[in-house]
């Protein structure tokens, strides 16, 4: 080993480690094409919440009855929720190799 101070990274990387270690989490190598379905479910999620955001946004303009207004917000949050669990689980599959 070298005698060399360690950056701040290094540092927060090795405590990261340890931390994974201790709670028995392992290290995963992904091949490539588990990387690219991973980016392509982060991708379709992301597009899926920039439409249901316009469509929410949309429906506000529309909407002038505070309880309207709260139902409108409810659901908003709840199909962000969904789509968030979605994406969620697709890169838990890919990550297994269930995809």
């Amino acid at each position: 080993m070298s005698n060399a101070p360690k950056s701040a990274l290094d540092l927060a990387m090795e405590r990261l480690r340890a931390a994974d270690h201790e709670a028995g989490i392992e290290e995963t190598h992904l091949s490539d094409a588990q990387k690219a379905a991973i980016a392509e479910a982060r991708s379709v999620a992301t597009s899926r919440l920039a439409e249901r955001e316009i469509l929410f946004r949309d429906a506000l303009r529309k909407v002038v009855d505070p309880s309207e207004r709260e139902k409108a917000e409810e659901g908003y949050q709840v199909d962000r929720s969904r789509i968030e669990a979605d994406r969620d689980r697709a890169i838990d599959r890919i990550r297994r190799g269930e995809n």
